[in-house]
């Protein structure tokens, strides 16, 4: 009796650990805001992604295949916006499936019915007109003018309006791709790439590391590549490979010194594809391909800081993920100090200061932004009901490169460094909550070094802590002087401004005084022709000083409207459209908007609606 006990004993124990084994494949997952899926009863783990992309109609039609592991579930459920779902097979057999209702920031859930041992789904689907994270580009719109161009844009939320997935940043998956375009273009994705175009316009892609779906790209047209170094190097259209490479050729210095600060780059490869103007960002991080706007592209190399903010983005956001979009200053306060000292690495400290402080000027103008939501000013952010795209602002980036700034400052640099480098170690291709963060910093600096921080008061209360880090230029100082000298003699002396960087230019134009005279404008407007410089970002805020104090000499309004139909990248021209709007001037803002916004990605269209309440017709 007693063997039979104990052997019905072993029998139970064995099977309840065989049980746990099976709950304990998935691991636990933080409820998701801004997702349908259940990742804690069944999660995809590997999408194999056949597509064809059809210009003529502007869609792109084929299915997803899926390898899932399921905690004893009998459905599992991806996001799906504005996507047409035509069949769904689990483990090569038709299979029941339906969508749930539409919520206009989420899309639709689409729930597909398996059974406990399902290994695979496939969703065989196709795109609408009104999917978000595409966009179709006609020739007159790309630099070359010859052939149509698409790309995609999945962060925040938007990789679901063109891949039915689980839409989650803590969803981790790797990915194969087959891709069928027209056979004069090539396509490129945030994976292996090619080098040259194939014969009949079918491209394959594989990444073996696991990423977030919001990091699932895709960019095709008649592109050309030039490499930079071995894993390093420049995609973009004929006319602008050139002016392209020449601008980012200290990519490999930038990883290199990357390297040297936080650990070898997990990616093999590190390249950048100069996207057509409409692309709504600087930069989007995507894995092995960086997207970027054309915008930075100087002659001079002085807008090369987004490059190495990118770059930075490898380690924190790629390497290491925000949890979820209330913990999106884990990604970006992370990747701005991280860019700060790769700056300061290859261009010295007066230059990494000043980007440092053109950031805190942009920080403390959101903060008054905020100052009727102030909950808003946070980093720790409660994104529920909410597009996640309002967490990404200048708090996330600039208040989060601060604390982290002011951390390092009582820390020390060098226990700062070694506390960053095991922490992209420990939580490599994982995804970390600010909560996790917390707790690993106050184990692994704070408490080990016996230091004491207000990080509480950092992230979950609103407005900046007394003791943050003070950043000062004495190069923006001598700028300021230089300001009150013109006005107060009402001349200028070149002089002064003869070897002056970008960002003592942007230094010097944002930090008029607010009473500033339109003849000291057209004085200064004549002397340095701000109104046509080449450089973007200079324009940018030289034009949002004339819409501020109604200059309109040497046929600004002309340009600033060219500018806006030009360039559809949101932060330069959401702040020109606000700039209208706070000086009552929306009208002419609309009369813009009405010329511009099919030229505008649906990302800076959506901000640029709500800011200008414009309602199409």
């Amino acid at each position: 009796m007693k063997k039979i006990t104990l052997l019905l004993g072993c029998i139970i124990l064995i099977a309840s650990s065989c049980s746990n084994k099976q709950a304990q494949s998935i691991p636990s997952y933080i409820e998701e805001p801004h997702s349908f899926s259940k990742p804690n009863e069944a999660i995809i783990t590997h999408l194999d992604l056949d597509i064809n992309v059809d210009f003529e109609n502007e869609i792109i039609n084929g299915k997803a295949s899926y390898l899932i592991k399921n905690n004893k579930a009998s459905q599992i459920i991806l996001d799906s916006k504005f996507l047409t779902i035509e069949n769904v097979q689990a483990d090569g057999k038709d299979t029941t499936f339906s969508l749930g209702d539409f919520d206009e920031q989420l899309g639709n859930p689409l729930k597909i019915d398996i059974n406990d041992d399902t290994k695979q789904i496939t969703v065989f689907y196709k795109t609408t007109h009104k999917t978000e994270a595409l966009q179709w580009l006609k020739p007159q719109q790309t630099a070359d003018k010859k052939h149509p161009f698409l790309f995609t844009q999945g962060q925040a939320i938007l990789t679901r309006t063109w891949i039915p997935i689980q839409d989650s940043p803590q969803v981790r998956i790797t990915y194969n791709a087959k891709v069928q375009v027209p056979s004069q273009l090539m396509a490129v994705m945030s994976a292996e790439n090619p080098k040259t175009k194939t014969q009949d316009g079918l491209y394959t892609f594989k990444m073996e590391q696991p990423i977030s779906p919001y990091l699932i790209a895709l960019a095709v047209g008649d592109i050309e590549y030039k490499a930079i170094s071995d894993r390093t190097g420049i995609y973009a259209e004929k006319s602008m490979v050139e002016k392209a490479h020449y601008e980012f050729s200290d990519m490999e210095n930038m990883v290199a010194s990357a390297e040297a600060l936080y650990g070898t780059y997990a990616w093999d490869q590190f390249d950048v594809i100069v996207l057509p103007p409409s692309f709504p960002f600087g930069g989007m991080e995507n894995p092995r391909l960086t997207f970027a706007t054309p915008t930075v592209i100087a002659g001079d190399k002085s807008l090369t800081s987004l490059i190495a903010h990118e770059l930075a983005h490898s380690w924190s956001g790629n390497l290491v993920t925000n949890a979820t979009w209330n913990d999106f200053w884990l990604n970006e306060g992370f990747t701005v100090y991280f860019e700060m000292r790769i700056m300061e690495a290859l261009y010295g400290k007066d230059r990494a200061n000043m980007l440092a402080h053109i950031g805190r000027q942009d920080l403390e103008e959101e903060i008054e932004g905020f100052k009727d939501t102030p909950d808003d000013t946070k980093l720790k952010l409660n994104l529920k009901d909410r597009n996640p795209d309002d967490g990404m602002n200048s708090i996330a980036y600039d208040k989060g490169y601060l604390f982290l700034r002011t951390l390092e400052e009582t820390a020390g640099r060098e226990k700062f460094d070694v506390f960053l480098k095991n922490y992209f170690k420990k939580h490599a291709f994982s995804t970390i909550s600010t909560e996790e963060f917390v707790t690993y910093l106050n184990e692994n600096l704070l408490e080990k070094h016996n230091i004491t921080f207000n990080t509480n008061e950092w992230i979950y209360n609103s407005g900046i802590p007394d003791n943050q880090a003070i950043i000062a230029s004495d190069k923006f100082e001598t700028v300021e002087k230089t300001i009150q000298q013109f006005v107060k003699t009402n001349k200028v002396d070149k002089t002064l401004t003869k070897d002056w960087t970008v960002q003592e230019w942007v230094h010097f134009v944002r930090n008029f005084p607010e009473d500033i005279k339109t003849e000291h404008l057209a004085m200064i407007d004549e002397a340095f022709n701000l109104t046509n410089s080449n450089n973007s970002y200079i324009a940018m805020v030289w034009y949002e000083q004339a819409i501020n104090h109604d200059y309109h000499g040497n046929d600004v309004d002309t340009k600033i409207e060219d500018f806006l139909i030009r360039v559809g990248r949101r932060w330069y021209v959401s702040t020109l459209y606000k700039a209208f709007k706070r000086n009552n001037k929306t009208d002419a803002a609309l009369a813009i908007y009405n010329k511009a916004r099919s030229n505008y990605h649906s990302v800076t269209a959506n901000t640029i609606d709500d800011m200008l309440g414009f309602k199409q017709d």
